[in-house]
Formats: C-alpha cells, sequence, structure tokens
C-alpha cells in the first residue's frame, strides 16, 4: 500500500476525521442531567457572572486551545485554502491532546483579510484559554499576531514562526557547544524571509546572536540594504551591509546556515565554501534545501538538521507548542512572552544531555541514543519533555509577570505527571516517600545495560543506593559507553571476587543441607548472581533485591524464596500488577506466582495486596472475584473464594473486603448497590483479587490491550524482605519503579 492510500484509510476510517467530543462528566440519570444542564448548570453561570476568573474554576476554559488557521500557507502545499487545510489543523489538534493533554478544536476561517481573521479571533476570546495561529501566509500572519496580541488577554501563538524558532533554537544552542563556538560571534545565512525565516532571525538576536553577523536571502537573492524590489517592513528588518548578492555568495565562510525555503536551494558545493565544522540546518519540508546525505557527504565535519523523522536532528514543532501552551495555561499567563519562548529552548538544550530513556531508543529502531552531532535536541516522542518544556515556560511566565496564577513548581511536575498517565502520578507518590530515606537495593544483572542506566538514574534521583552486581571493569566500561558517570552513590560488587562469598557460601549450606546442598554445591549456587543477590538482603548486606532481567521469572524467584523466605505469618507470596487507566486505580493479583490457589492463599494475597495499596496512599476495597455473586452459584471454587473473604475479616477487620463476586458487578457501584444493597463495598472495589493466577494474568494482560490500560509490575508481595522479579524484555523505568517500591516497602520494616 502507498503512502497516499494509507494516509486516506487513517483519515477515512469511522470516525472521520482525528478528533472527537467526549464528556467528562456522568450524563447517565435523570439527576445527571438535572446537574449538566437545566437547572443545575445556572448556578456555575452565576458564579462566573460574579467572578469570570471562575470560568477557570467551572468551564473547560483553562485547558482549551483554538487552532486557527485561514489555509493561506499549509505546510509545504501553499494557498490551498480553509477547508483543504483542515486535515493539518485536526492533526494540530490531536497533536495538543497527546503530548500535553491539552483540549484543542480547530477553527479555519474562509477569508484573506487579516482584519477579518483578527476580529473572528478576537470574539472567540471568553470561549478558549490560548489561541493558536497555524499555517497563514506572511506577511499578513505578523499583522494578525500582532494585534491579537494587544488586544487579548489570553496567549496568542503563531506556531509557523516561534515553534521553528524555539526547537531549531535549542539545536543552534547545542550544536555551537559541540564545536566550541559562540552564538555572538558566528556569521548565519538564511534562505527563506518568510514568517519562520523572520521569527528564527529574531529568537536568535535574543539567544545572544548579532544582527551584523545575519545574512537573509529570499527567491531573489540577499536581502541588502538599499534593495528596492521584493521587500517589506519585515524582511527590512533584516536587511544587511553586505557585498553579496547570492545564496552561495552569502554561504561563502558562513559558520551557520539556516534553510526555510524550499527544496534543492542549496547544493554541495555551496557548503564545501562554509567555514570549518558547519552547522546546516535545511529545514524546508517536506524535503530540504540540501538533503542530509548530501549535506554529510560533502561536508562530513558538518552537523545537520532537517524536518524530517527519517534522519538525525529532526527540528519537529511538536517539541514546543504542546508543552509551551501547557505552561502558559496552567499559570493562566495572559501572552506567551519572548523569555517564556527562550525559557522552552533552554529546556528541550538540556534535556539533550541526559540519558535517553531506552522506549525512546527502541521507537526510533535505535541501538543507542547519546547527546552529539547526531543527537542535538529530544525526539518528539520523549515524555519527559513535557515535564522539562512546561515548568520553565510556567517559571517564565511568573518572573516576568504574564502569570495569574502562582504555582509550586514541584508540586506542578507531581501534575504534569499525572496528565502522562495515572501509574506515573502514582509513582511520583512512591518516588517521594523513596527520596526520605534511600535504601541499598541490589541489581543482580549488574552487567547489564538496563541495569547500568537504572542504577545510574537511581542514585541521580535519589531514590535508591544502588548495587551493581558484576565485574566492576565491565561496568565502568559499559557505562562509558553509554556516557553515564557512575559515582559514589553506586556501589559495585563482583561476586566472583567478593570477600563476602566465604560467610555466603556457608549461609547457603545452613539454610539448604537438608534440601540436597553440599559445600560444593553452594560454593557454585554462590556464583550465581541471584542467589548471591538473596543472601547479601538476608545477610542485611542490602536492604532489597531486583532480578529476573534475562531469566525465566521461576528460576529468579526461586533462589529468594529459598534464601529471603515469605513473610513469618504467611506461605505465600504473590505477584500484583498496578493497573491504571484515565479514570481508575487498580491492583490486579495473583498475576505471577501461585498456580494452585486455596482458601487460606487467596485471603493471605488478599491481605498483602491491600498493604501494597496503602504504599500508595490507596485506601483499599477489595473485591474477592469469582464467576458467582454472593452464593448465586454453589460451586467449590465459588465456596473457596467465599471462605477467603470470611479469612481476611477474620484476621484483619479493618479492611474493607467483599464477595464472592463477578467482575462487572465489583467495578459498577450501580450493580453492586441496586442488586446487592447489604454488600460491605458500597464503593466499587479497586483491589481485585483472582481466584486464579490464570485468570488474573488474563485478565490484566486483556486490560492492557484492549483499554491502553497502562501498568507497573509485576510487585511480588509476601516477602520478609523486598524482593522484585522482572519479566523479560522489561524497560529501564519498570526496573527504577520496582527499586522504588523494594525502598519504601524496606523503609516500613525499619
Amino acid at each position: 500500500m502507498t503512502l497516499k492510500q494509507e494516509a486516506l484509510d487513517y483519515h477515512s476510517r469511522y470516525p472521520a476525521g482525528k478528533l472527537e467530543i467526549n464528556p467528562t462528566k456522568p450524563c447517565l440519570t435523570q439527576h445527571d442531567l438535572a446537574l449538566a444542564y437545566t437547572p443545575g448548570v445556572a448556578v456555575p453561570c452565576l458564579a462566573i457572572e460574579k467572578n469570570p476568573d471562575d470560568a477557570y474554576k467551572y468551564t473547560a476554559k483553562g485547558n482549551f486551545v483554538a487552532v486557527v488557521t485561514n489555509g493561506t500557507a499549509v505546510l509545504g502545499l501553499g494557498d490551498i485554502g480553509a477547508l483543504a487545510g483542515k486535515p493539518v489543523m485536526e492533526g494540530k489538534g490531536l497533536l495538543f491532546k497527546r503530548f500535553a493533554d491539552i483540549d484543542a478544536i480547530d477553527i479555519e476561517l474562509d477569508t484573506k483579510d487579516p482584519e477579518l481573521v483578527i476580529q473572528t479571533v478576537r470574539l472567540l476570546e471568553p470561549t478558549f484559554g490560548g489561541i493558536n495561529l497555524e499555517d497563514i501566509k506572511a506577511p499578513e500572519c505578523f499583522i494578525i499576531e500582532e494585534r491579537l496580541k494587544q488586544v487579548m488577554n489570553i496567549p496568542v501563538f503563531h506556531d509557523d514562526q516561534h515553534g521553528t524558532a524555539i526547537i531549531s533554537g535549542a539545536a543552534m544552542l547545542n550544536a555551537l557547544e559541540l564545536i566550541g563556538k559562540s552564538l555572538t560571534d558566528v556569521r548565519i545565512v538564511f534562505s527563506g524571509a518568510g514568517a519562520a525565516a523572520i521569527a528564527c532571525a529574531r529568537f536568535y538576536l535574543s539567544l545572544g546572536a548579532k544582527h551584523e553577523n545575519m545574512v537573509m536571502c529570499d527567491s531573489k537573492g540577499v536581502i541588502y540594504k538599499g534593495r528596492a524590489s521584493g521587500m517589506n517592513a519585515y524582511k527590512e528588518e533584516f536587511a544587511s551591509d553586505t557585498a553579496a548578492r547570492t545564496l552561495s555568495e552569502a554561504l561563502a565562510g558562513a559558520d551557520v546556515f539556516v534553510g526555510l525555503s524550499a527544496a534543492g536551494t542549496v547544493t554541495q558545493e555551496m557548503v564545501k565554501q562554509m567555514a570549518p565544522r558547519p552547522i546546516i540546518f535545511a529545514l524546508a519540508n517536506p524535503d530540504p534545501e540540501i538533503s542530509y546525505d548530501d549535506a554529510k557527504a560533502a561536508r562530513p565535519d558538518a552537523i545537520v538538521a532537517t524536518g524530517r523523522s527519517d534522519y538525525p536532528n529532526q527540528v519537529n514543532n511538536v517539541l514546543g507548542f504542546p508543552s509551551i501552551f501547557r505552561g502558559a495555561l496552567d499559570v493562566r499567563a495572559t501572552q506567551i512572552n519572548e523569555a517564556m519562548k527562550v525559557a522552552a529552548a533552554r529546556a528541550l538544550a538540556a534535556l539533550a544531555k541526559e540519558d535517553v530513556p531506552e522506549s525512546v531508543v527502541r521507537a526510533y529502531g535505535l541501538e543507542s541514543l547519546h547527546f552529539g552531532v547526531d543527537y542535538l535536541i529530544p525526539k518528539p516522542v520523549d515524555t519527559r519533555v513535557l515535564l522539562w518544556e512546561a515548568p520553565a515556560v510556567a517559571r517564565a511566565a511568573m518572573e516576568t509577570g504574564v502569570a495569574r496564577v502562582q504555582l509550586d513548581l514541584d508540586k506542578y511536575r507531581e501534575t504534569l505527571e499525572g496528565r502522562l498517565g495515572k501509574s506515573r502520578e502514582l509513582m511520583r507518590i512512591v518516588f517521594r516517600k523513596a527520596r526520605q530515606n534511600p535504601k541499598r537495593i541490589v541489581l543482580a544483572e549488574g552487567e547489564h545495560e538496563k541495569m547500568i542506566r537504572a542504577a545510574h538514574q537511581l542514585a541521580e534521583e535519589g531514590i535508591a543506593r544502588p548495587i551493581l552486581l558484576g565485574d566492576p571493569a565491565v561496568i565502568r566500561r559499559k557505562a562509558g559507553e553509554l556516557q553515564l558517570s557512575l559515582g559514589a552513590g553506586v556501589q559495585m560488587e563482583d561476586p566472583a571476587t567478593s570477600s563476602r562469598r566465604a560467610r555466603y557460601e556457608q549461609r547457603l549450606y545452613e539454610l539448604r543441607y537438608r534440601k540436597g546442598v553440599t559445600p560444593p554445591a553452594a560454593h557454585d549456587m554462590v556464583g550465581d548472581r541471584t542467589y548471591f543477590a538473596a543472601l547479601m538482603v538476608e545477610q542485611g548486606d542490602a536492604d532489597g533485591m531486583i532480578a529476573g532481567l534475562t531469566s525465566h521469572y521461576p528460576d529468579a524467584l526461586r533462589p529468594p524464596l529459598q534464601i529471603i523466605r515469605t513473610v513469618a505469618d504467611t506461605t505465600t507470596a504473590a505477584g500484583v500488577y498496578l493497573v491504571t487507566t484515565r479514570n481508575r486505580v487498580l491492583f490486579f493479583a495473583d498475576t505471577t506466582v501461585n498456580i494452585e490457589m486455596d482458601a487460606v492463599k487467596l485471603a493471605e494475597i488478599a491481605i498483602r495486596t491491600a498493604r501494597l495499596a496503602r504504599d500508595f496512599d490507596i485506601e483499599p476495597r477489595i473485591a474477592m472475584l469469582s464467576y458467582s455473586n454472593f452464593g448465586s452459584v454453589r460451586n467449590p471454587h465459588a465456596d473457596m473464594v467465599r471462605q477467603a473473604v470470611d479469612i481476611v475479616r477474620q484476621r484483619q477487620p479493618d479492611l474493607i473486603v467483599e464477595g464472592e463476586m463477578q467482575a462487572n458487578t465489583a467495578l459498577n457501584e450501580e450493580i453492586l448497590n441496586g442488586t446487592y444493597p447489604f454488600n460491605r463495598l458500597q464503593k466499587e472495589a479497586n483491589v481485585l483479587i483472582f481466584p486464579t493466577m490464570e485468570a488474573a494474568n488474563i485478565a490484566y494482560k486483556l486490560v492492557q490491550q484492549l483499554a491502553n490500560a497502562e501498568v507497573v509490575g509485576p510487585i511480588l508481595v509476601g516477602m520478609r524482605k523486598p524482593v522484585h522479579i522482572m519479566q523479560r524484555g522489561d524497560e529501564v523505568k519498570d526496573i527504577v519503579n520496582l527499586a522504588a517500591l523494594a525502598v519504601v516497602k524496606a523503609q516500613n520494616l525499619a
């Protein structure tokens, strides 16, 4: 299938287009309707009449952006009209939601008259929290934005100008750092004199470039002082005092080329004339002024960026506008000013120097990704962009006096985590607890790249004191290849040469000599890093352990079960998954350990899972699941679940537990309270205990796939000391999450 046909199929698939409206409040009953509309809706209306700022409290205004165009400069397609530009504007709305959880609606205006655009958009201010102008040709775009900023009290942002400027500005800062040059000294040549080129030139001045070091060219050649043809006030702003009259002449000896014009404008001969280690930003879309391959072939020493995703250093506006608007909306900024744009660029530049998440690397089919000539700015799919950029923008807004709300930026970052998913929001609670008293967590497969990266992150963020098992020389070499510095916060221990080895062999023999373990066998077993890690924890040389990244789950679980063992009052360990959807937080158990169940095991799993829920500051409401509702089926399987409920109530009277019940009963208050008013839950359950591991494992995977649920785990509960066994293919973030949970568990045991 061709890309053309695939694109048409994508947009036409039911429902047509890329956006729809979803309600955020229930509207199922007559009472819901009375609150949502008449008569209840009159109450917030009158509140807003008294205090207009209450619109941000009672309506969606504070999270609502208009994407406005008249279709006069759509992508690289030109003046195709407002209606033909609608797919692009819908796409912009999709990106707002995907990358910053902002609701955006596209508005296409069928006029080329800038005055009509200005008047129409100005009248929309009561509806929206911000205005994103899009695909409006120059010079009208300058006029429209400038006037709207004067008359509106909400952010107005023309992304074609400022988005490209901010993202390319971040890339420029990092490229110059790599070649050891300063923005104040380099000579910059622009190809193009439209909205994006002029905005980039203005923005580079804000970052420190010098006006006298810039040369701008349009289709007629160099824009020089005294040129009469093809000029306007905006081009005049960048007229140069130069003898160069062509782009080729201007590029001779130039340090930087910024292309915002048309494909094929620059030849290999032109870039060969540039200064040593040139920076070439060929940003025309979809085809650049010179291709990445041609530029690198002509100048192997060049740092090259394009607007394409199939080459390094893509300058993509999605790195800017979602997070910029997020920060601006959340402080209720009256505008997006220059300081906010500079803050966004500097935040992106700084983020590029951080270790790149494995999920981002994998998304681009790469083995690794590090700051350098082929990685100047973050990738668009990197969710950390929101967490770095939006707070930077919010801070700048507050510092420059355009914010109407003051935020605690640390708490704000936690709020942003929640916008990326409920599981991230909950893990922030665990991280915060872990940082209060970091514990020693041993990572069994310490030579594995994922473990090394996780150890670096755990130490850097103060979440844990990681111990990597393996040859320190190998670990340091791999860390160097990953461009990671393992400081004093990361301990390394080689089981092959450890001074603890003799003591551990003796301890293992003491624990297992009646299980067939001889002294020679103990010697061999301690050489296994999972056994060594378990012995470190059992002997108090570490506070918790993580293992299983490269082995089957049962094989990794066996050593800690044999050595650390389950807690004194139970013989049962269990695997729990934290499962989150947009509106729910649930714990599924047991998903990984117990194939055969009985009533006592189910009860113990329920009690341990409830304690885990409290580690997340969630008060557990336990549903013991079955295919039966409160005795509707008399069967040994249903009886087992019913007996488990009784055992939980006897052992832990303070816990809210109910069953046996079907899954839909547990999760639907109308069924729960309408059909079974005697139930003790009263509200939907948040801890689901399944009658078999098979059912639990199938259930969490179905929810993950069909409901796009996020999962954290498996979290092992029921052990004497913190132990977590990973699944093959788990990512660095999973190691970090489980290590943080191990720290919190160790804190509770101290």
